[in-house]
């Protein structure tokens, strides 16, 4: 696995079920940009479940745009995450098909562990 980080550029998020005791359910818009392996701006869409102990759980697809290695063009990564004690996790990978350009047919996955604000550590591995 090759390391790098992100930063989120910018964060909306917006409830659309909301009850009694905490329990939410949103769509969070977020803009971001990598470093290390991955180099370049992405657009990330998560729709998010936040249970009545805060924790949350979130599914989504990011556009990526740039450099992965020696690769460029754009791909698309869909994430599998949880948000617990104060840390985001997420496993994520290519979406196949999703390739453009110099990136068409490539393949990886990895994950990212990010603390509330600041940047974000990740690792990925591509094919």
């Amino acid at each position: 696995m090759n390391n790098g980080t992100f930063q989120i550029k910018s964060w909306e998020e917006k409830p659309y079920k909301e009850l009694d005791g905490g329990f939410k359910m949103s769509a969070a818009h977020i803009k971001q940009s990598y470093e290390g392996l991955l180099q370049g701006e992405s657009i990330v869409e998560y729709l998010m479940t936040y249970c009545r102990d805060g924790n949350a759980r979130f599914v989504g697809h990011e556009f990526f745009s740039g450099q992965i290695g020696d690769r460029s063009g754009s791909v698309v990564f869909q994430h599998n995450g949880i948000f617990e004690a104060g840390e985001a996790k997420s496993d994520w990978h290519i979406v196949e098909g999703t390739g453009s350009e110099g990136m068409e047919g490539l393949k990886g996955s990895g994950n990212y562990s990010a603390k509330h604000g600041g940047t974000a550590s990740y690792a990925f591995n591509s094919k």
